[in-house]
């Protein structure tokens, strides 16, 4: 009680909801999409960028902070939730995409090729066949996503100045002030603030190994 009321763990588990859900929700739209054009797509490029993909992943996300606040401050969203979701998003983005386009390589065409003949439009096919058999690959980006999202830490240091908008991992280091130590009600605030990742993975979990395998054939 004293860590939820006292210490405002409520506002950080709040604000942590927020941004993951929107970052994952953001992240599932577009890799989903992307991952399905790369997948089942030919266009002009389409090596090139998927090599552009891979090379965006290998580069160390601390290197990237400079850039990012920079780019933050030219549209005016630091220390504002919009800015963060947008580099949660921005950052879950490439890896997500090729977790996708691994699952929708390993799926058969015939399906998609019924619905096609059945009249429907590349819009619906996608929505209502392509997602509905995609929900182990969006499983996984989920749960990977989010964990990573829950988890992020520095770029919060970085951007947000107000403690009202701070996220959990963020949150937990106001109980750890060497002049007022409270280890006792850190250790409680980390472990509720544990809990709404497990139930989300225990939620997903048999998702997750069949959609990480699914991807990985291919």
């Amino acid at each position: 009680m004293t860590a939820w009321v006292q210490g405002e763990l409520g506002i950080y588990l709040r604000n942590s909801v927020l941004y993951t859900g929107s970052a994952v929700i953001g992240i599932l739209l577009v890799s989903s999409l992307a991952g399905y054009a790369l997948a089942r797509l030919d266009f002009a490029g389409k090596g090139v960028f998927t090599l552009v993909i891979l090379a965006v992943m290998i580069i160390p996300a601390p290197a990237m902070f400079l850039a990012q606040y920079k780019l933050l401050i030219s549209l005016n969203l630091t220390n504002n939730p919009v800015g963060y979701v947008l580099i949660l998003i921005t950052s879950g983005i490439p890896m997500s995409t090729l977790i996708m386009r691994s699952f929708f390589v390993s799926q058969p065409r015939a399906v998609e090729e019924a619905a096609a003949l059945d009249g429907a439009g590349p819009l619906r096919i996608f929505w209502n066949v392509i997602l509905p058999l995609a929900r182990p690959g969006l499983a996984a980006v989920a749960v990977i996503q989010g964990l990573g999202a829950w988890n992020e830490y520095l770029m919060a240091l970085v951007l947000f100045e107000d403690n009202s908008l701070m996220p959990v991992q963020r949150g937990l280091t106001a109980f750890t002030s060497a002049e007022t130590p409270q280890q006792q009600i850190l250790l409680a605030a980390t472990t509720i603030s544990i809990v709404p990742v497990v139930i989300f993975y225990l939620m997903a979990q048999r998702h997750i190994v069949k959609g990480i395998g699914a991807g990985a054939i291919k």
